[in-house]
């Protein structure tokens, strides 16, 4: 029992170990000990599945795309090099081409899941309001994604990621300026969209 007790306290100790490095000690571990990248895994996990789903609007598709993320970094960590940008961005570019390529095989004509209908179950809750969301949602989802991809990259970042100017501006290798005034300009065109077609 006691072997049992050690055992996990040096399992504690090693997670711990990793828990406490920072980021670019962490990915240089990580090449040669496959522990490590599951804190990295870990740390970046959540924010790589959120900008998939965000870009795919299907969660088990993208929990697929986020789980192939992992597994590419995994195969490519030997081959990565630090170019002083958070290694979320390398992420991020891995898993912006999955979505890529998962717009590329998918048809032109996306099907709304009825997971995708926000109904929040109370009685006051009319059909007609939930589809009416639902329809602004998509309609909003929509003008997003006919924006250019650097402001679709922006906005999820932004809004899904809740990345600050900074640190979007590292993924994205803009200054923080230049992010703000991207962020701005793509409002407007966003705004000028849907009024366009009378949202």
């Amino acid at each position: 029992m006691s072997g049992s007790k050690n055992a996990g306290a040096v399992s504690a100790l090693g997670a711990n170990r990793y828990a406490a490095l920072d980021e670019a000690a962490l990915v240089e571990l990580a090449k040669d000990e496959p522990e490590a990248f599951g804190e990295l895994y870990e740390r970046n996990v959540e924010r790589i599945y959120t900008y998939i789903h965000y870009r795919i609007g299907n969660a088990d598709d993208a929990e697929d795309l986020a789980a192939r993320t992992f597994y590419q970094a995994l195969g490519s960590i030997a081959r990565y090099v630090d170019k002083g940008v958070p290694f979320a961005a390398w992420l991020y570019r891995i898993a912006h081409n999955l979505v890529a390529n998962y717009h590329r095989t998918r048809s032109r004509w996306r099907v709304t899941s009825l997971d995708d209908l926000e109904l929040t179950g109370r009685i006051s809750e009319r059909p007609d309001r939930a589809v009416e969301t639902s329809e602004r949602q998509n309609a909003l989802w929509t003008a997003i994604r006919r924006q250019p991809e650097d402001r679709q990259r922006l906005l999820i970042l932004k809004f899904a990621g809740r990345l600050s100017n900074e640190e979007i501006g590292q993924l994205m290798g803009r200054t923080e300026s230049s992010v703000k005034s991207l962020y701005f300009r793509t409002l407007r065109a966003l705004k000028a969209d849907l009024e366009a077609r009378e949202w």
